[in-house]
């Protein structure tokens, strides 16, 4: 071999050797590379998440489905020394050598590591195990729904998963302890129910817990698969719950049983230590924005008189006495047999049948208004039974990025006393068509951008999407011929207001958990069940619920803007693409991406009146 050649050889190793010691612990050459880097850093230590991305299964990679990500406090700490070493370097890259593209990549990057990095110093703050989600909960949620029983290979990964279950209810007991020690304890109510969502969840044999009966289901569909393997994996997996899953629970039973005497029923983030700042950054990481406590407050008392009035106005026109309020009418309204459906499963099944009729109704009749839709199906389920207890009302869970999983319009039918007919298309269109499934599943289905724009959540932005979705039904004539369900929308945009105003009365202005109850059941047309679920949901999640309203408002504030500086030449398609064809965003940079639009457009970009 030729010196020169050697020489090259060499050089070229040197050369990639460096590229890839770069990549993987310096600065990369590319800022593209750092987006790479920081999103393949998440998702393969998270191997829940990669099982949800159900990208690897594809290329024949299933290892990852043996394992449970790792809720270690040394984890952690890893993760937020990761997130601020890449945070450093992202912002060593020169933005005004970016392309506008790259630097709207680099802005959302940014905006998510510093609002991360900012939220160390409240990493105890919250309550992982409660009545919303957290391990006991969400766990089982994940084997059931998202883990792909496929293959007795799968089989086999789902009970390693199962016997992991010891391994990681110890990883998050170590932080329970951390935040006992730092006084930072869930309230009393919060306790109760988690003891009462375990105890009922163990108790019951093995082989009829939804651990195995849903595998069981799920088994039953591999044709493939012969009878002894069947039987054998459910035998590993009924072994597993017996001996691995239950005394994880035990263990998690006995803690909270033992910590449930130190609670108090002080229910605001205000009792913690530094409560005030750490709410203060809750608002900010939900809304995007640098509200303070006592502006969405105001913007809430605001908008819930607007809406009653509206109210009132369409009551007073149906021939209804709109009095004591507006909502308290609606649901004595709601109590009516033609609002309800019977509490059977014949009742249910209709419920769910008639959810995909507006659904299928809605979507037929999008393409004048908007130009990008989603390729990804979507599908009406039932919450899973199990879960419905505590449960939202409905929910979206968005497919995988690989396709081979749906997204689910989740709706809780637990009681149908509970389900209002004139809601059904509101709750419909703000979860599916045109709301969280038009928005989340375009974001996966975007091309050209790096990865972690079609995954990163905004509750802001898609929460505000989902509002601004409800009300454009509204605008596009859902209602036309339906008062009932235009008084169903404006109970939805109510309920959303009327978060605003407890969320920070709960967190700055110490209400206590029965004044917040009693003013959400004075201004919405909820029953008293659901508004207790709602408030309890706020308290331990300080801030989250403030996002709706907030990035609705936004978005119709830039809709209008945009109308205004465009005149003749606005175009509510290509206004929908702006919003959904970026992926999520914080709503200041949402401002920002409109206003470029505007100006591309040739419009005098203004605020809007």
């Amino acid at each position: 071999m030729e010196p020169i050649t050697i020489l090259l050889t060499v050089a070229g190793i040197a050369l990639l050797a460096w590229f890839i010691i770069a990549l993987i612990w310096g600065k990369p050459w590319s800022v593209h590379l750092l987006y790479l880097r920081t999103f393949l850093h998440f998702a393969l230590t998270g191997p829940e998440l990669l099982t949800m991305l159900g990208i690897l299964e594809k290329f024949g990679i299933h290892a990852h489905n043996a394992k449970l990500s790792d809720e270690s406090v040394a984890h952690e700490t890893k993760i937020y020394q990761f997130l601020k070493r890449d945070l450093g370097i992202l912002r060593s890259y020169k933005r005004e050598r970016q392309s506008p593209a790259t630097r709207l990549s680099s802005d959302i990057m940014e905006w998510f590591l510093d609002d991360e990095a900012r939220g160390e110093r409240f990493r105890f703050h919250d309550y992982p195990v409660n009545q919303m989600f957290g391990i006991q909960s969400q766990l089982p949620a994940f084997m059931l729904s998202l883990h792909p029983v496929i293959s007795r290979l799968e089989g086999r990964n789902y009970i390693q998963r199962l016997n992991r279950f010891g391994v990681k209810f110890d990883q998050v007991l170590e932080g329970l302890h951390v935040r006992e020690e730092r006084g930072i304890l869930p309230p009393r109510f919060v306790i109760r129910r988690v003891l009462d969502e375990m105890t009922a969840f163990i108790g019951q044999p093995a082989t009829e817990n939804p651990l195995y009966t849903v595998f069981r289901d799920k088994l039953a569909k591999l044709e493939r698969l012969s009878q002894a393997d069947r039987e054998a994996l459910l035998a590993g997996a009924a072994e597993a719950i017996e001996h691995s899953v239950y005394p994880a629970y035990q263990k998690l039973i006995a803690y909270f049983t033992a910590l449930e005497a130190q609670a108090s029923t002080d229910d605001g983030v205000w009792k913690l230590p530094d409560g005030a700042a750490f709410y203060a950054h809750c608002l900010r990481s939900s809304t995007t924005t640098e509200f303070s406590p006592e502006e969405v407050h105001e913007i809430g008392l605001r908008e819930v008189a607007r809406i009653e009035g509206e109210m009132a106005a369409i009551l007073e026109r149906l021939g209804h006495d709109p009095q004591p309020s507006a909502p308290r009418k609606l649901a004595e309204l709601a109590q009516e047999e033609r609002f309800q459906y019977p509490n059977t499963d014949e009742g249910r099944q209709a419920c769910l049948d008639d959810y995909q009729r507006i659904l299928d109704e809605m979507n037929a009749g999008l393409d004048p208004i908007f130009a990008t839709r989603p390729k990804g199906v979507l599908k009406v389920e039932r919450v899973p039974e199990f879960r419905e207890k505590t449960s939202a009302g409905a929910y979206y869970q968005p497919g995988d990025l690989g396709g081979g999983r749906p997204g689910v319009f989740y709706a809780n039918l637990r009681n149908m006393a509970e389900v209002h007919k004139f809601g059904m298309k509101t709750l419909a269109y703000h979860e599916g068509i045109p709301g969280h499934h038009f928005q989340l599943t375009i974001a996966q289905e975007l091309r050209g951008v790096p990865i972690f724009r079609r995954m990163l959540p905004f509750t802001a932005y898609a929460e505000g999407w989902a509002l601004y979705a409800e009300k454009l039904a509204r605008e596009i004539g859902a209602y036309a011929d339906d008062p009932y369900g235009e008084l169903g929308y404006l109970d939805s945009e109510l309920f959303r207001a009327v978060r605003l105003v407890v969320d920070t009365g709960i967190h700055a202005k110490r209400w206590t958990r029965e004044e917040a109850i009693a003013y959400m059941e004075s201004h919405t047309a909820s029953a008293h069940e659901s508004v207790v679920s709602e408030i309890e949901r706020y308290i331990v999640m300080p801030g989250q619920a403030c996002a709706y309203k907030i990035g609705q408002i936004k978005m119709l504030e830039l809709r209008q803007r945009a109308q205004q500086a465009l005149g003749e030449r606005f175009n509510l398609r290509d206004f929908h693409d702006v919003v959904l064809k970026n992926g999520a965003m914080p709503l200041i940079l949402l401002e920002q991406v409109v206003e470029a639009y505007i100006a591309a457009q040739g419009g005098a970009a203004k605020p809007a009146a």
